[in-house]
């Protein structure tokens, strides 16, 4: 029989997915798959979850938010394990899997995900890790790190919300250095974002990226006037920031970035290396069903 690695977290969303897994392994039952499912542990490696794999095993099926995805990614890579996955966006921020327009209920994504075949699409890595959606560094970058995740699931992202605010007093402007074949900068910034997504946050920020383009899209506030930053956000709202001249934006391959400043780096909700960090796009890196 064909098998199916279900990796689900049982944190996420309010806990929802424990009452779907009845109705996960039926949908894949009736399909002719074994349901193998491995419950995510605090404190523990994920790459445990892949002890069992064989040659029977078709695809690895996700329920979680972005976070989790990239814990599962990350434990595949280490493990060289080339099977496609699915997601089922459980989540708090499930920011990449609303842009590949996965339906948030359960049912219709396990039948979105029964009904296609595997897509190959980009990854990001930023120095020896991968990301699914967006590395970030800057202002406000470590909010979802820093919020509690019993308030997460209880209040969903207006968590995030809130924690930012508590943020604000800490506004300031950092130094950067930004290398690419596409641009060079030396210079500060208040937040620098390298999307494989399009959204952070819920806010569409790179609305012309694309996930088979063989690109990232870099996207950095510059250190302007605080006075000048409420026209700018209008902007983000309206999807016109990119062509803004109080923003830098590109596409590439290959960056590299550099800071002394005293911040953090973060991958999808997730705390990222050190500086320097040096980002790439992996063309075609993953597998996944679900999309058309």
């Amino acid at each position: 029989m064909n098998k199916v690695r279900f990796i689900y977290n049982p944190y996420s969303g309010e806990n929802a997915i424990l009452h779907e897994l009845d109705m996960i392994t039926k949908l894949h039952q009736d399909k002719g798959y074994q349901i193998v499912p491995y419950r995510i542990q605090k404190n523990k490696s994920l790459e445990e979850a892949f002890d069992v794999m064989d040659e029977y095993y078709r695809y690895i099926l996700i329920a979680g938010g972005d976070g989790t995805v990239d814990s599962v990614v990350n434990a595949m890579k280490a493990r060289n394990i080339d099977l496609p996955i699915a997601i089922l966006p459980v989540g708090t921020a499930n920011d990449f899997a609303t842009f590949l327009k996965m339906p948030r209920d359960v049912k219709k994504a396990c039948k979105a995900i029964l009904s296609t075949k595997p897509t190959a699409i980009d990854i990001g890595k930023i120095n020896d890790k991968y990301f699914i959606n967006v590395a970030s560094s800057g202002l406000f970058t470590d909010v979802s790190q820093k919020t509690d995740l019993n308030l997460k699931n209880t209040i969903g992202k207006l968590a995030y919300y809130i924690k930012g605010f508590e943020e604000i007093p800490k506004f300031r402007k950092l130094k950067v250095k930004l290398k690419a074949k596409e641009l060079e900068y030396e210079g500060e910034m208040y937040l620098i974002l390298v999307f494989n997504g399009q959204t952070a946050g819920g806010f569409k920020l790179a609305n012309r990226a694309d996930t088979r383009d063989g690109h990232l899209d870099v996207i950095m506030i510059k250190a302007v006037q605080i006075y000048e930053m409420l026209p700018l956000f209008i902007k983000i709202l309206r999807g016109e920031h990119l062509d803004s001249d109080k923003v830098i934006y590109f596409k590439t391959e290959d960056i590299i970035i550099e800071s002394n400043e005293d911040i953090v780096t973060d991958i999808d909700g997730e705390k990222g290396p050190e500086f320097p960090l040096h980002i790439q796009c992996i063309k075609g890196g993953i597998k996944i069903l679900g999309i058309k």
